[in-house]
């Protein structure tokens, strides 16, 4: 496994690395053959954060965490990775029982048909969209109580959508055509 590290706001020490680096291959009994891990440490105030991103076969497992120390971090975002990875493998393991025919090299096709099992849409709405500006759009999302908004924006007249980011503010998307 190749564990790319990377600190902001941090120094990032051998130990630190040693530990991330242990921690992490535990992933790879669900995983055997993960090449590339990255990993990035950032330090917040006083929130330590631990952001980690692992390409599988066209798949991105992906997991942050944070706390007050930059160990519990790592161990809070490997539990959630190892949960992803079980799920991962499960499903992968499924699809290969079900075909007979099963090559283990088609796992380019395996993932993709493991994408479009795992993604449904079971609701469709319309709506009519009104011209306002991104801080009504906001407004509106909180009446409602939804985490996004998707409206005209008055001043562009583009399509944006407004959300409600994990730390309370907001955002804005306005798509680039």
């Amino acid at each position: 496994m190749n564990l790319q590290v990377r600190g902001k706001n941090i120094e990032v020490t051998p130990a630190l690395k040693e530990y991330a680096e242990k921690r992490l291959g535990k992933l790879e009994k669900y995983l055997p053959k993960i090449d590339l891990v990255h990993v990035t440490f950032l330090v917040e105030g006083d929130l330590h954060k631990t952001e980690v991103t692992i390409p599988v076969a066209g798949y991105l497992l992906r997991g942050e965490e944070e706390s007050p120390d930059m160990y519990s971090s790592i161990d809070l975002v490997v539990e959630k990775l190892e949960k992803q990875a079980k799920k991962y493998k499960e499903k992968l393991s499924a699809r290969v029982k079900n075909n007979k025919n099963f090559n283990a090299n088609l796992s380019d096709e395996i993932t993709e048909a493991v994408h479009n099992d795992e993604i449904k849409i079971v609701k469709s709405k319309r709506f009519a969209i009104k011209p306002m500006s991104p801080e009504e759009a906001a407004m509106q999302m909180e009446l409602l109580g939804h985490s996004f908004y998707v409206f005209t924006n008055a001043d562009t007249d583009e399509i944006n959508v407004v959300y409600k980011r994990r730390d309370g503010k907001y955002g804005l998307i306005e798509p680039e055509i």
